[in-house]
């Protein structure tokens, strides 16, 4: 298993859910950090940087790399966690969250990407993984334009893996089934819904952002799907 000590990361919606949950993995296991979020939550990560940061302007994007680069001196990881998701019908979706979808969960990605990429091709050894999600890899009733934001990523990171792999940078979605947080609930859910049950918890999702990044070099994790358990096989 290679050692991340030492590495520096940026992940993008680190406040709270994966992406907390992904911030303080990576601090245990010795990486310094560049956390992104609207919040700009440190989250209680000594020497970490952190400022407000949605992903859907690309310059706070650009200006969030560019302040965890210059402080640290350099960027190997980039971790893009941040997303949105809204449950309904097609026809029932709001206009407004269909939006939201398609800025924060693809064009988010795409600036994420950007502003890291030269930065990760210059460490020599860059990771790029991408918190997309069961929803990237089969399609959902009621989950539609998700799905689509979420295969979006999926395409994005594969195409990126035969873009990238000569120079040294690894590209790898990391694709969860149900995860109980706030971002589960997402828009046309309630706590009480059926479907949170038996979902797995942010820690299982950050254990495998840590198996992928700590494979030996001359492996590179493409995919990584799991599921509750307790999940419907069906889609």
């Amino acid at each position: 298993m290679a050692t991340l000590a030492g590495k520096v990361a940026v992940v993008t919606g680190a406040s709270r859910g994966i992406g907390a949950a992904v911030a303080r993995a990576l601090d245990e296991q010795g990486v310094r950090l560049g956390l992104a979020s609207r919040s700009g939550d440190d989250l209680g990560i000594d020497g970490a940087v952190a400022q407000p940061c949605d992903v859907r302007d690309a310059d706070q994007v650009e200006a969030l790399v560019a302040a965890t680069v210059e402080h640290f001196g350099r960027l190997d990881i980039a971790v893009a966690n941040a997303g949105v998701g809204a449950y309904a019908s097609f026809l029932e979706l709001d206009p407004d969250d269909v939006e939201e979808m398609i800025d924060v969960n693809v064009k988010g990605l795409l600036y994420t990407v950007r502003a890291a990429l030269p930065h990760l091709i210059e460490s020599g050894e860059g990771d790029l993984v991408t918190i997309a999600s069961e929803a990237g890899r089969r399609g959902f009733p009621r989950e539609t334009v998700y799905c689509a934001s979420k295969f979006a990523q999926v395409g994005f990171t594969r195409a990126l893996d035969h873009e990238l792999r000569d120079v040294g940078v690894r590209c790898s979605n990391v694709c969860p089934g149900g995860v109980a947080t706030d971002f589960a609930i997402g828009h046309g859910r309630t706590p009480d819904t059926p479907e949170l049950d038996g979902m797995m918890t942010p820690d299982d999702v950050a254990e495998t952002v840590l198996f992928v990044l700590t494979r030996p070099r001359n492996h590179r994790i493409l995919e990584t799907a799991f599921r509750p358990m307790s999940e419907p096989s069906w889609g």
